[in-house]
């Protein structure tokens, strides 16, 4: 069956938050891409697949944050899939606390074939991921 989203349970770590122990922006594109990891291994795949002669760069990330996340506290990072094309994924990532939505985020990722020695060039994504995945329903 294909995959349309994932949540990822955390909590938050001493060496991501700054001296006012709150966490740095940067962090949340990390959770976003942890969250991501997740949702291909859910769909028995993996982003960086050695032997598939592809990689899956981004292309395109944001954030907007709302409320700060603090040393030690749990939260979830919820990732889906906003849209699939032909050589693109684009995802969009919800941090939360409990009910307290934290920061919305989005990405957008883009197949392109990896061989040593050739330039990267962007390709259709092969039949045997795109149909691991599926949009999410709002």
């Amino acid at each position: 069956m294909p995959v349309s989203e994932f949540r990822l349970r955390r909590r938050v770590q001493f060496y991501e938050v700054d001296f006012a122990g709150i966490v740095h922006f940067s962090w949340f594109f990390r959770y976003m891409e942890e969250a991501e990891h997740g949702l291909w291994r859910e769909a028995g795949l993996s982003i960086a697949a050695h032997d598939a002669g592809l990689a899956f760069p981004r292309v395109a990330a944001s954030f907007e944050y709302r409320r700060p996340l603090r040393f030690e506290e749990e939260f979830d990072v919820s990732i889906r899939i906003a849209a699939i094309g032909e050589k693109t994924i684009r995802y969009a990532c919800e941090v939360t606390r409990g009910d307290t939505r934290i920061a919305t985020g989005a990405m957008t990722i883009a197949c392109v074939s990896h061989r040593p020695g050739e330039p990267m060039k962007a390709v259709a994504i092969p039949a045997s991921f795109a149909s691991r995945f599926q949009v999410a329903t709002e």
